[in-house]
């Protein structure tokens, strides 16, 4: 090769690495992938109305979150995580802001509505809460339920749960994508109420919060059975305490919504019973319920680069290869 074309050889290969070179460290900037999570039976606030939620998503209580939220969706609905709070989350959490763990990025999730997307229980019956994540990690799982008389239309405090959990996992298995945590709901709830799951890493120092609505119907409206889905608007067999809970919006936060906005879906135990067993319990990926983030950085923009990168790299080899051949 003559001087003339090595310079035009390394010339090519200096302008692909210019422009190739800023894509390329956006993909490695993603960094390795880390744990996060949020339950998705019972439907969490942040799983509902992210863009993996379908019809909840729409519903005039995720809106009013999307507008409280600045607009920013709830792409990563399962990284409301807090690092070094190391069991203080009384003192590091404020009233108020349990449901976002006190982010902004997250704050559309606090507010007092009596219309968020639901899961219907049976007080003092067996739930499996299906808790979505990505990669196993050790730590400690606790689930709260706000006490009896809990009212929906006021933020959310500390002093609505009581001081001790009604449930504790530690260090379940990771299977089919998710925890599976079995537990023992309180005998005493009726109406509406948050279930507050707290996940406290052991294996990193972050401590992940999430909010799950869920309807206790009252005792006697048990005998005519339970059924619906979840779907765009309250199921048919729904109870009537269900349909009163996701009829009755605040006063406050509904202002701006919609008129024809449909009600949030109300779900029953055992449609999410259902659904859940109907999903594979092994490989990355559980279909109909993606884990949103495996890394900071993912999604379409990075794949996209990571194309183009690998095509200006293809273009300038073939450039180099035919200055050879000449």
């Amino acid at each position: 090769m003559t001087a003339h074309r090595r310079t035009l050889s390394a010339a090519a290969l200096s302008c692909t690495a210019a422009v190739a070179a800023p894509l390329l460290l956006t993909l490695s900037a993603a960094g390795p992938a880390q744990a996060h999570g949020a339950p998705t039976k019972p439907v969490s606030r942040a799983y509902a109305c992210s863009p993996d939620g379908g019809a909840t998503a729409g519903t005039a209580a995720c809106r009013a979150a999307l507008t409280a939220n600045g607009g920013a969706p709830f792409t990563f609905w399962d990284n409301v995580r807090v690092p070094d709070v190391a069991g203080r989350d009384r003192a590091v959490i404020p009233d108020g802001k349990l449901c976002s763990g006190g982010l902004s990025a997250y704050r559309g999730l606090d507010l007092a509505r009596a219309d968020w997307p639901s899961t219907t229980l049976t007080p003092g019956a067996r739930l499996t809460m299906t808790y979505r994540s990505t990669i196993p990690h050790t730590g400690t799982f606790k689930m709260f339920l706000t006490k009896p008389g809990y009212d929906p239309a006021q933020p959310l405090t500390w002093s609505d749960l009581p001081e001790r959990p009604f449930a504790e996992v530690k260090d379940p298995a990771l299977t089919g994508d998710a925890y599976r945590l079995a537990m023992t709901l309180p005998s005493d709830r009726t109406g509406r109420h948050v279930l507050y799951t707290i996940w406290q890493n052991s294996s990193t120092p972050d401590t992940y919060y999430s909010c799950s609505d869920v309807v206790f119907p009252a005792a006697k409206s048990n005998a005519g059975g339970s059924g619906g889905t979840g779907g765009s608007g309250t199921s048919a067999g729904a109870t009537p305490t269900a349909r009163a809970a996701s009829a009755a919006p605040t006063k406050s936060a509904t202002a701006s919504a919609p008129a024809e906005q449909p009600a949030p879906a109300v779900e029953t135990e055992e449609a999410a019973e259902s659904a859940d067993s109907a999903a594979p319990q092994s490989g990355s990926t559980v279909a109909g319920a993606p884990v949103a983030a495996a890394t900071e950085n993912t999604g379409p923009r990075y794949a996209v680069a990571g194309a183009a990168a690998a095509v200006l790299l293809a273009v300038a080899v073939t450039l180099v290869l035919r200055l050879r051949r000449r």
